[in-house]
C-alpha cells in the first residue's frame, strides 16, 4: 500500500489489486473514525477525505499505515441484469472483432460475473470488469455517438458498462437492459464500488414488458 497526499483533505492509497482498495474501504467505513468525511475507492485506488479540524495529512496517514491491506476479500451484493443483446447496434461488428459468431460473443459476454470497480462518467455509470480475454479487444469508436440510449450495454477494452441516461458515448453497444438502473432526480444509485453484476439474456418481448422496473432488491440473488 502505497500513501499521497491528495490536496488539503485527502489521502490517496495505492493499493496492489482491487479486492485490496475495496476490503480496505469496507474496513474503513465500519470503523468510521471522527475525523472521516468520505471514501471513494476506484480500480486499485482509494480516496480518504479528513476533516482539517480534527486531523491533518501525517495523523490520518499514521492511523491507516497501522491497517492491514491484506484484507479478507468481501462478497459484494450480486445483481442479475436482463440484457436484449437484439438491441446491440454494433453487435454484429463487435463479433466479428473478436472473430466470433454473435451467438458466440452473447454467451461469453453474459457468462461472467462482474465487479462494479468504479462509478463514473457519469452519475450512475457502472464500469464492470473483466471481460473474458477473447472478447476483451474492442477498442473505442473513433468519434463518439452524440446520443447514447438509457440501459445501452457496451464495451471497451477490458471493460463493460452500463449507460445510466441518454448521454454521448464512445463505446460500442452490444445490448440494452430495459432496467433503471440510475435516476439522479430521485437520487436513485443502486449499484456501488464491489457490487457485482450478472448479464441475463432476453428478448425483445421481455425487454418491453419490464421496462421502466428499477433495478432494485428484486433483481439481488443471494450471495
Amino acid at each position: 500500500m502505497r500513501l499521497e497526499p491528495l490536496g488539503d483533505q485527502g489521502v490517496l492509497l495505492l493499493f496492489a489489486t482491487e479486492a485490496q482498495a475495496q476490503g480496505f474501504a469496507q474496513t474503513l467505513q465500519q470503523r468510521r473514525p471522527d475525523w472521516l468525511t468520505d471514501v471513494v475507492v476506484a480500480y486499485h485506488s482509494l480516496a480518504v477525505f479528513y476533516d482539517l479540524e480534527k486531523a491533518d495529512y501525517q495523523t490520518v496517514a499514521d492511523v491507516l499505515c497501522t491497517w492491514p491491506s491484506e484484507t479478507a476479500e468481501r462478497c459484494g451484493r450480486l445483481y442479475e441484469v436482463p440484457c436484449c443483446y437484439d438491441l446491440g447496434p454494433d453487435l454484429d461488428r463487435v463479433a466479428e472483432l473478436c472473430q466470433c459468431s454473435v451467438r458466440e460473443f452473447v454467451a461469453l459476454h453474459s457468462g461472467p460475473i462482474y465487479t462494479v470497480y468504479a462509478i463514473g462518467f457519469v452519475p450512475g455509470f457502472p464500469y464492470l470488469g473483466y471481460l473474458p480475454e477473447r472478447i476483451a479487444r474492442v477498442p473505442r469508436l473513433a468519434s463518439p455517438r452524440p446520443r447514447v440510449e438509457p440501459g445501452s450495454v457496451g464495451v471497451a477494452g477490458r471493460q463493460t458498462g452500463i449507460y445510466p441516461s441518454a448521454v454521448p458515448g464512445g463505446w460500442h453497444l452490444i445490448g440494452r437492459t430495459p432496467l433503471v438502473i440510475a435516476d439522479l432526480q430521485s437520487e436513485f444509485f443502486p449499484l456501488r464500488v464491489g457490487d457485482r453484476v450478472r448479464f441475463r439474456p432476453v428478448d425483445v418481448t421481455e425487454f418491453h414488458l419490464l421496462t421502466g422496473q428499477r433495478l432494485d432488491e428484486r433483481w439481488m440473488e443471494s450471495c
